[in-house]
């Protein structure tokens, strides 16, 4: 009888699942987000062991949660615009002569669902803009 039970309540389950239309939830990939393309840096150079300072970004597609980053590091950033970011620079960061590749980054999305669960989407990816070079002579 024990056994009876139990394989009628797994066809009851299975009816019931099959019947409401549930499956699994679907996980949708994350799409490719906006990149990001940085047209001036302002200023674009600065002197060695010289004081802390803002760096400018101008360029397009920038996100309301885009990062400036300094060499592969992200900084405290603040938007401005879709064109227009800005970002402390310390003097630790200018001490010494070097290029310094600036790149912008906006961030990935998720996806409405959660971590794109049943009905919602994967979001979108994280996109890094191709680098401008910064000068410290």
């Amino acid at each position: 009888m024990k056994r009876f039970s139990t394989l009628l309540l797994a066809a009851a389950l299975t009816a019931f699942t099959l019947a409401c239309g549930y499956n699994s939830p679907s996980t949708t990939p994350a799409v490719a987000g906006n990149v990001p393309t940085i047209t001036a840096l302002s200023p674009d150079s600065e002197t060695s062991g010289g004081a802390a300072f803002t760096l400018t970004v101008n360029g397009t597609l920038f996100s309301s949660t885009a990062t400036i980053n300094w060499n592969g590091t992200a900084l405290a950033t603040t938007y401005v615009s879709a064109n227009q970011l800005t970002a402390p620079v310390t003097a630790a960061d200018i001490a010494a002569a070097a290029t310094v590749p600036i790149t912008v980054t906006n961030p990935a999305v998720a996806g409405t669902g959660g971590s794109g669960g049943y009905g919602g989407s994967g979001g979108t990816l994280a996109e890094t803009s191709a680098p401008m070079d910064f000068t410290v002579n």
